[in-house]
């Protein structure tokens, strides 16, 4: 491993090139949004951040600025870290990584069993909090950002400031049905491209193509044709349709 720059979000420790050297990559996986390098005797975890990416690269390509640091394979080629504002970050553990503080806290996975309408419903009971905000607190629900929760909350019409409490259970079904929905296309075209987002092959994602309301204020609606109306959320630009949206 190179590293170039240790100044993440948290400083990268020393003696880390060191700890995992001539380890075998044995699985990669993904835990909310953290990626887990899992190696013969540890894991590396992954943060990308608000900008950063992960890229296949020659090994003997030269760096660019803001290439902080390498993951040299085998193969001759490297996993290269990209990230202009070096808000990502990058650790490393012998334990079992989801007891790590990182991880240890976070919520189900929308795509899997553990979400679901039950889960939703009681995690809804008695919280006033908006339930745009409830989708994005990734210790209620893991994985769902500030577009998708737009998307989705849309697609469930459902309006972004209702208090979570006051959801029927059919409302909260129908969410449910949406967060898999949306979040399973965006995978299936390759996210969602904001600003310098590509992916690991540096094209960038395709999902942008097929929103509804994020970032369409005083567009028509595509359903209906109902001008998309914005407003903020804990600091968060939140759209909607005020006549498909309930």
């Amino acid at each position: 491993m190179i590293i170039r720059d240790r100044r993440l979000r948290w400083p990268i420790p020393a003696g880390l090139e060191a700890q995992i050297r001539n380890q075998a990559v044995r699985e990669v996986s993904r835990r909310g949004k953290y990626l887990l390098v899992h190696l013969e005797s540890g894991s590396l975890i992954v943060h990308l951040g608000m900008s950063g990416s992960l890229r296949l690269v020659a090994g003997s390509a030269p760096p660019k600025p803001h290439d902080h640091w390498d993951l040299i394979l085998d193969s001759g080629r490297a996993l290269r870290f990209h990230d202009p504002r070096r808000f990502g970050s990058l650790h490393y553990t012998t334990n079992d990584p989801n007891e790590h503080p990182l991880l240890v806290d976070l919520a189900p996975e929308p795509l899997e069993d553990g979400f679901n309408t039950e889960y939703l419903w009681q995690t809804t009971r008695g919280r006033s909090v908006t339930i745009k905000q409830l989708l994005m607190n990734s210790k209620l629900v893991t994985g769902v950002g500030n577009i998708y929760a737009n998307e989705v909350l849309f697609k469930a019409k459902v309006r972004p400031r209702r208090p979570a409490k006051s959801l029927k259970r059919e409302e909260v079904e129908r969410i449910v049905k949406a967060v898999r929905s949306v979040l399973s296309k965006a995978i299936e075209v390759g996210g969602t491209t904001l600003r310098d987002y590509v992916g690991v092959d540096g094209e960038p994602g395709y999902f942008r193509q097929k929103l509804f309301v994020y970032e369409r204020q005083k567009q028509p609606c595509r359903t209906c044709s109902t001008p998309v109306r914005q407003l903020t959320q804990g600091q968060r630009s939140t759209y909607y349709c005020p006549t498909c949206q309930k």
